[in-house]
């Protein structure tokens, strides 16, 4: 899921590879709940790739999940996602 409008900088941020377990995971929580995400393959996109190794002190750790609040969740568990969404 990509969203190439404004709307994005209310959106979450995933930044994650195709080949990461932890990933899909993230994934499939978020569709399962109809959580709206972009979804940037850090493989395809150098730029983010260089974000993801900024934000994780030099890691290229995946998923790092940016919120629209600045938060920023890196390879998180089912419990670290729904502590987000607490209405769940």
């Amino acid at each position: 899921m990509t969203a190439e409008t404004p709307e994005t900088e209310k959106k979450i941020r995933m930044y994650a590879t195709t080949w990461c377990g932890d990933c899909r995971f993230a994934k499939r929580w978020f569709d399962a709940r109809n959580v709206p995400y972009e979804y940037i393959n850090i493989e395809e996109n150098e730029q983010a790739a260089e974000y993801v190794m900024k934000v994780n002190g030099g890691a290229r750790t995946v998923p790092t999940i940016i919120f629209p609040d600045g938060s920023i969740l890196v390879e998180p568990d089912a419990r670290a996602l729904a502590a987000k969404f607490p209405t769940e």
